[in-house]
């Protein structure tokens, strides 16, 4: 059970990742409103480490959203992978974010 509170909540103030990161790759896409699989992450990063990309801009207050999309193969016909994107509402923001953080 959730607890209401009567506090507003704190304001939405992501940290951004360091510049030449996989992290600042990936937000850099995210911010386009672009989503993104672990394949597609590996083709234009050449890491297969989007998981943990991903982790870390959590991490930095960024909340990246998942959702499981099939991915069948031969081998595994019902196998799914993560999707990975900003919501709408955080992309919108970003711009007035990156003016307060410089």
């Amino acid at each position: 059970m959730e607890q209401t509170s009567f506090l507003p909540p704190p304001p939405f103030a992501p940290t951004w990742p360091q510049l030449g990161t996989l992290a600042a790759r990936a937000l850099d896409i995210f911010l386009r409103g672009e989503s993104l699989t672990h394949p597609q992450f590996e083709a234009v990063s050449f890491s297969w480490r989007l998981a943990a990309v991903v982790g870390a801009l959590r991490e930095l207050g960024w909340p990246v959203e998942s959702v499981d999309i099939p991915a069948p193969t031969f081998e595994n016909p019902h196998r799914c992978i993560a999707c990975y994107r900003l919501p709408h509402a955080v992309i919108e923001q970003a711009p007035a974010l990156r003016i307060g953080a410089e």
